[in-house]
């Protein structure tokens, strides 16, 4: 049976603050750092928070600075935190590119950045092939590539931080506030319905209802919309648009923020 999966998007980060997008691979702002704690108090009152066998964080920094913070009860009791180059935001932006491996390594001596992509963080050579490069086709066929490695994975329940942008328009196509949290199921009935060509998730009653786990986040479905991908892809958006439905309004200003979310 796959995996239960707790989708985390970070906290705050300078960036977000400044609404600078030169900022690179930004750390999170002290108001970030206290919605971190503030997910921790969530999270870990909640059944299902201390049901997590498994972290799974976006290599970036603000990613991991989240993790650390907000999941520390489950780190301390030696759940396992796997870094994933798959899992980062979507843009090239300086604020979207994270920093090499040696130097998360020495920022975050306590986890093990041996699986993590040897070509990360470099999103924008050879854009025909590169997997993180900033394109709908790359970008859509990153998120079935995560969905798809945590499918088989033998433990019950997975805690993945990650980033708004890329769990909306190719994960789950639900908003997310800085550091609130969603519960999702492996949608088997829809995957089968489309021959299981395409991973799909489904959200617990109780987060879709209530806007996140901390009800912080908008309600609804949310798609890909104009501005998410670059001019040179935007026509390729009906494509996407006739599996998925795309809720253009009600954006709050959190997650208005382009490039980085």
């Amino acid at each position: 049976m796959p995996p239960t999966l707790i989708l985390i998007r970070h906290a705050q980060a300078l960036h977000n603050v400044a609404g600078d997008w030169s900022f690179h691979d930004p750390k999170l702002s002290e108001l970030g750092e206290q919605q971190s704690r503030e997910l921790h108090e969530s999270l870990k009152a909640s059944k299902i928070g201390n049901e997590v066998e498994l972290i799974v964080v976006s290599a970036m920094r603000r990613t991991l600075q989240t993790a650390t913070i907000g999941l520390d009860w489950l780190i301390k009791s030696n759940v396992k935190v796997m870094p994933d180059a798959n899992w980062q935001e979507n843009a090239d932006k300086p604020c979207d590119t994270g920093s090499p491996i040696s130097v998360m390594e020495e920022e975050f001596p306590g986890y093990d950045f041996s699986a993590v992509d040897p070509t990360y963080p470099d999103k924008t050579t050879d854009l025909s092939s590169n997997p993180y490069a900033f394109t709908q086709k790359a970008i859509l066929a990153r998120g079935q590539s995560c969905l798809r490695a945590l499918y088989d994975r033998p433990e019950k329940v997975i805690a993945v931080v990650s980033h708004s942008g890329f769990l909306r328009t190719a994960v789950c196509n639900r908003m997310f506030f800085n550091a609130d949290w969603r519960v999702f199921t492996y949608d088997e009935d829809a995957m089968a319905k489309n021959g299981g060509t395409r991973f799909i998730l489904k959200e617990s009653e109780e987060t879709e209802k209530k806007g996140g786990g901390m009800g912080r986040s908008d309600v609804g479905v949310f798609g890909i919309v104009e501005g998410d991908f670059p001019s040179e892809v935007q026509d390729q958006l009906k494509d996407h648009e006739a599996e998925d439905p795309v809720k253009v309004g009600a954006l709050d200003e959190a997650n208005k923020q382009k490039p980085s979310c």
